[in-house]
């Protein structure tokens, strides 16, 4: 009884990390975007947390969690119910209660809208982003998490059965906290989002990519370090249990691939553009990060070093060609963090740590490619529907003036000087 309470409250403790991370996602987008648009990316990261809770519950988690099912589709029970075993070590080998999962699990889906909300900021409305939102979290995420982490074709996708239906051999894509699950899945609706949506007035001039700087460099680094630590609780609780060895080791790796991920994109942008860029050196951080993170528990410091480091250099190689080649204006760097370092983590399980072989990386390029096709199809759809319907884009003025003003009425830095007379 002792160990279920232990692991219920290191359960709880990294939901609230989790929860902690969308302030970081909050000040990282707001500090990286000009100061005309401040209120209206916080008000997005609002409506996603709360929006999103709201939505698992009515709908999210029996399409994610159903139990057994075909192994694609999940229930469509609405509310959530826990089951007789629910409060007792008997449920989830007695890792959490069955509100914990819940929980936890419902911090997670938010995560993926935060990183489209980033990478279209300052041009977008406020509206169909909402309703973006509302069918990508209650809908996309939880029947795609199901594949996976639900029990679904995905995660059995190598197993051997005899006659009788025993299972013989256990292979399968593996994602341990999310590389593909969560920041892919944000990554590719972003993707497709930026395209639709086109660049910032003024981003692109003669075909060359113009720096659009950020208003508040500081509130950015402090978000990242935000995030960082929220990560504890992200990756540390995908143990689901507090057990000693497994969460020290996940989070050393953690922490040894966000700093080598840092390292990786100082260096890169440095010699690249001749310049101590901090925006590359955060980005590159959360880049480490994203790439660990489907295959923290596997890894040994060394390899998370090594998957790190690469996910900092694919960051800088990622956002100068988001930027210059495919003109694509992405103004936080979120589809080379999530989108392109989510791939890269995810294949790394089949590369490094205690899963490495070609089978299993074949696995992992499956379960990449399953992915690819699931989101930029379903947030395609959501996306152009809206934008040949009421329409995706703010008017040029709106654009030039700030969304703060138009879209919400108030600015996030009014001017408290006294009326001179």
């Amino acid at each position: 009884m002792e160990n279920f309470t232990a692991n219920n409250v290191w359960m709880m403790i990294c939901t609230a990390l989790v929860f902690f991370m969308h302030l970081g996602f909050g000040l990282l987008e707001a500090g990286l975007t000009r100061q005309k648009n401040t209120l209206n990316i916080l008000f997005k990261n609002i409506f996603i947390i709360t929006s999103g809770l709201l939505l698992y519950y009515i709908i999210g988690f029996n399409l994610m969690y159903p139990g057994d099912f075909n192994g694609f589709l999940g229930s469509f029970v609405p509310g959530i119910a826990p089951p007789e075993n629910g409060m007792t070590p008997e449920y989830a080998s007695g890792g959490y209660t069955w509100w914990t999962d819940f929980l936890f699990q419902g911090m997670f889906a938010a995560t993926a809208a935060t990183i489209v909300s980033g990478a279209v900021a300052e041009r977008i409305k406020i509206g169909p982003f909402m309703i973006f939102v509302v069918l990508y979290v209650g809908l996309v995420y939880p029947i795609a998490g199901s594949w996976q982490w639900g029990g679904g074709f995905l995660s059995t996708l190598g197993n051997e059965v005899n006659e009788a239906g025993e299972i013989l051999k256990e292979a399968g894509f593996y994602d341990f906290a999310g590389s593909t699950l969560v920041h892919s899945v944000g990554g590719w609706a972003a993707l497709v989002a930026v395209w639709l949506l086109g660049a910032r007035i003024g981003k692109f001039k003669d075909g060359r990519p113009r720096a659009i700087p950020g208003h508040n460099i500081p509130m950015a680094n402090m978000g990242v370090l935000i995030l960082w630590l929220g990560w504890f609780g992200f990756n540390g609780g995908s143990v689901l249990s507090a057990d000693p060895e497994a969460t020290s080791l996940t989070l050393v790796t953690t922490c040894l691939a966000a700093a080598a991920g840092g390292m990786g994109a100082f260096f890169l942008s440095t010699i690249l553009f001749r310049n101590l860029d901090l925006t590359m050196f955060l980005n590159g951080i959360l880049g480490g990060l994203v790439g660990i993170t489907a295959g923290a528990d596997q890894m040994n410091p060394n390899e998370a070093v090594i998957i790190g480091l690469i996910a900092g250099l694919l960051v800088v190689v990622g956002i100068t060609l988001i930027d210059r080649k495919l003109k694509l204006d992405d103004p936080v760097g979120a589809i080379a963090v999530h989108l392109i370092c989510g791939i890269w983590g995810t294949l790394a399980v089949g590369i490094f740590g205690q899963m490495a072989g070609w089978e299993q990386l074949l696995y992992q390029l499956a379960g990449v490619g399953v992915y690819a096709a699931m989101c930029i199809v379903s947030s395609f759809i959501i996306i152009f529907t809206l934008k040949s319907t009421v329409g995706i884009r703010v008017s040029e003025r709106e654009e030039l003036e700030g969304l703060d003003g138009f879209e919400h009425g108030m600015d996030a830095y009014p001017d408290f000087r006294m009326n001179e007379h």
